[in-house]
């Protein structure tokens, strides 16, 4: 690969374990008193209405009638011995099971009782707290003071903050809502403009001073959230799209994480860009047809050949973006709209067509680590590298919560396969976490790291799946 590599990193997910087998197959949560009472009423109750009829036909005096008579005496007491000895042993079985029923919730379930919190709320709490102890507050002699995060957190003292790491922990910060002010997001916005390079623009620590379009759209979506200026973020806008051009940046356009990060920060920062549509429409055009799941599209790293393999992980990314550039510019009336629409259909259903099992495990989870080449400004002949490491699974939970994700399973019959491959994914993203940060395990091409990024996309997929899944009682 010329210009991106990829590979596949590890995976943290375990499945569950099985649950034990029942003791009862019939009635799997009865215990030995319901069982012997419940033998009791089948067996037990036609055991004693035969004995009562035995008992009474050799008893009963020749005086009655002829022998049908005492047939018919006792026949019937025999009968009402049996009724009634299997109505007693139902009242029997039904209190020995409401007594099993009433000491579960004590022993197993006390947490799901209506009004008992989650773990959610816990995590939500811990992530606030670790980020609020390991903010960086650096005194910089060219721009002020600065107060974000590093790339990652835990690196060596002192760590001046960085606009990737910063961007994603005024995310957090937004999604968390800041319950208090030991944390200003005011500060993370000026500490973001404060580190825009001298050109406008930002960068990546490994980028150097060369504006790149995946990194400037992710700031200014940070700081739209934010509320930012509208005149600062529509200079920066400009700049940004005036040189994310196939002339200018092929290797940015040939990539399909590169675009669909652009087109996510502008969707937030210039919803009327003039660029959108553009870029929806070569998003759109890279998708490619994938043989083993009935030709269904998909896509690859690349928009242009060599696509590369069919991934799940720049699939769900191109869901995303989609998804959200058909809520900010439709879909209908345009030609092109309606190519990017069926386009962002068919990945959703290639998305739920995954032939394997079980789904918090299976290869479409798996992580990767992608390498985006550029030539580099000063020296063509050389390139700069920008490691991308992709959280795999929390991007296929945010794809099956589209909007668009749940309007193609209710419309096709996708609904119990949309469920089964989203509780997979979200397993798979709960697993990776430890107090609400997440942990990149060491592979090949790194030590273990607790990237923000990860962090953001793991408490941002949980918390989207929590609100689909939230019914209010009553």
């Amino acid at each position: 690969m010329s210009q991106q590599q990829l590979g596949r990193g590890p995976l943290r997910s375990r499945r569950p374990d099985p649950a034990p087998p029942s003791p009862d197959a019939d009635h799997p949560d009865a215990s030995p008193p319901a069982r012997f009472v419940g033998w009791l009423g089948g067996l037990g109750a036609a055991a004693a209405g035969y004995g009562v009829f035995q008992f009474l036909f050799s008893v009963l005096p020749d005086s009655i009638d002829g022998s049908a008579a005492r047939y018919v005496i006792s026949g019937v007491s025999g009968l009402g011995t049996f009724v009634a000895a299997w109505l007693a042993a139902g009242l029997l079985r039904a209190r020995a099971d409401a007594g099993t029923r009433a000491q579960a919730p004590a022993v197993g379930t006390a947490a799901m009782a209506p009004g008992a919190p989650g773990p959610l709320p816990r995590v939500f709490a811990a992530a606030y707290e670790t980020l609020v102890d390991q903010v960086s507050v650096v005194e910089d002699p060219d721009h002020g003071r600065l107060t974000g995060w590093p790339h990652s957190l835990g690196e060596d003292t002192p760590s001046r903050p960085t606009p990737v790491g910063t961007a994603y922990g005024l995310h957090i910060m937004l999604d968390l809502g800041v319950p208090e002010g030991r944390l200003s997001t005011g500060d993370l916005v000026d500490t973001l403009w404060r580190l825009r390079l001298p050109d406008g623009g930002w960068s990546a620590r490994s980028q150097g001073s060369e504006a790149r379009p995946e990194v400037t759209a992710l700031v200014l979506g940070a700081l739209a959230r934010a509320g930012g200026s509208a005149e600062r973020l529509a200079a920066e806008v400009d700049r940004c799209t005036g040189a994310f051009t196939r002339q200018l940046d092929r290797t940015g356009r040939e990539s399909t994480h590169v675009v669909t990060t652009v087109l996510r920060g502008l969707l937030r920062a210039a919803p009327r860009s003039e660029v959108l549509p553009l870029l929806r429409e070569a998003l759109a055009d890279g998708a490619i047809s994938d043989p083993r799941r009935d030709h269904l599209r998909c896509w690859g790293y690349r928009l242009q050949p060599p696509y590369g393999r069919p991934s799940p992980l720049h699939t769900a990314q191109a869901v995303v973006a989609l998804d959200r550039a058909a809520r900010v510019l439709g879909e209908e009336g345009d030609a092109r709209a309606a190519r990017a629409r069926a386009a962002r259909e068919d990945g959703i259903r290639w998305l739920l067509s995954c032939p394997e099992a079980p789904h918090d495990i299976c290869p479409d989870l798996a992580n990767l680590h992608e390498e985006v080449r550029r030539p580099r400004p000063d020296d063509p002949t050389r390139h700069e590298v920008l490691n991308v490491r992709h959280f795999t699974a929390s991007w296929l939970a945010r794809a099956l919560l589209s909007p668009g994700a749940l309007e193609i399973a209710r419309a096709e019959g996708l609904e119990e396969e949309l469920r089964i491959r989203l509780e997979g994914a979200v397993a798979a993203v709960w697993a990776g976490q430890t107090d609400g940060i997440w942990l990149w395990e060491r592979d090949e091409s790194t030590d273990q790291r607790r990237p923000m990024w990860m962090t953001y996309q793991g408490l941002s997929a949980l918390r989207s799946h929590a609100v689909w899944m939230y019914q209010p009682y009553g």
